[in-house]
């Protein structure tokens, strides 16, 4: 196979990601009163990043051929205690992002020693660990409150030049510094490796924990920088358990409309990005058509069921698994 057949094959799903974000949002922008102008893409941009690195964290755990039921527990968690942290001089708001994000990188790295080491399936384990990082989340809010630095918040959720959303600018940063080094890394592909045929990475001598590992901690770390944002965007902490709930299980259906193989071993976070970002304009198609809300549900359930069948199509053509990841 040529070389840009090959590559056309792997990046099937996030092209298709890429190609289905791109023709909701022509539609949405056009329909839109306003039209496609700095507002509407700042707005839609600030929307779309919230739930982008959350799919991101979820992404990485899901090409090792696991699921992270707890992503949404620890973007809740971030937001609460950046809500308490994220304020005061200019040191101490640098301090308290730091802070933020050790802690969502330690709650994924707890997830992965209880998955990795106490040998439990990742479902039971991260539903086990959400319970517990909801449960710190809400000793830290009982009710909604707090603050952040605004200075901080208003340049992270403003515009760069006044065009360019600043939010699309950091997710592309991640993207640059997580992302890529993590993908090209040994480590990045003995998790596709692990998610692949994990028998078969360990008898090839794949550091298949180590890459276990780094899935999971970078996956809260991910999550952390998602709730973070949050709070930039609300100016507030709020435990809020159908939140949590709400961005996990959106989480899941933006990575297999991103093209990442529930699986494992196929995909990538680029196509989860996108995949979140087209999830995220099926809510704004329905309310720029101003469709009843009693069927919105229905409506976007239906838009994402199209959507996902059509990256599965090229099932049909699998004689057996070694097809599928050739």
């Amino acid at each position: 196979m040529k070389d840009w057949r090959f590559w056309l094959a792997e990046q099937r799903g996030t092209l298709l990601a890429v190609g289905i974000f791109v023709m909701m949002f022509i539609i949405y922008s056009s329909n839109h009163p306003a039209g496609f102008s700095p507002n509407v893409v700042q707005t839609a941009a600030n929307k779309g990043v919230l739930l982008a690195f959350v799919a991101m964290a979820q992404a990485l755990v899901v090409i090792t051929a696991g699921i992270d039921l707890s992503v949404g527990m620890i973007f809740t968690l971030t937001n609460c205690l950046a809500s308490w942290v994220v304020v005061g001089s200019p040191l101490q708001v640098a301090m308290g992002v730091i802070v933020v994000l050790g802690v969502g990188s330690l709650c994924g790295a707890i997830n992965g020693a209880i998955v990795i080491y106490g040998r439990l399936q990742p479902i039971v384990a991260t539903i086990a660990t959400g319970a517990v990082y909801f449960g710190i989340a809400l000793a830290l809010r009982p009710t909604p409150g707090g603050g952040v630095d605004e200075t901080l918040a208003d340049a992270m959720t403003g515009r760069v030049f006044g065009v360019v959303p600043a939010s699309l600018v950091v997710l592309a940063a991640v993207v640059a510094v997580v992302w890529v080094p993590f993908s090209r890394s040994v480590t990045g592909r003995a998790a596709y490796a692990t998610g692949s045929s994990e028998a078969a990475a360990y008898m090839s001598g794949v550091p298949i924990r180590r890459a276990k590992m780094a899935a999971y901690t970078l996956s809260g770390l991910l999550a952390s920088i998602g709730g973070l944002f949050l709070t930039f965007f609300t100016y507030t902490g709020d435990a809020a358990y159908a939140s949590g709930n709400a961005y996990t299980l959106f989480s899941i259906a933006a990575v297999v409309l991103g093209g990442v193989s529930l699986f494992g071993g196929k995909g990538s976070a680029i196509g989860a990005i996108f995949g979140a970002l087209a999830f995220r304009t099926i809510g704004d198609l329905l309310f720029v058509f101003d469709f009843d809300p009693l069927w919105q549900p229905l409506f976007q359930g239906v838009v994402l069921l199209l959507a996902v069948s059509l990256g599965a199509f090229g099932l049909f053509r699998v004689r057996n698994r070694l097809d599928w990841f050739g």
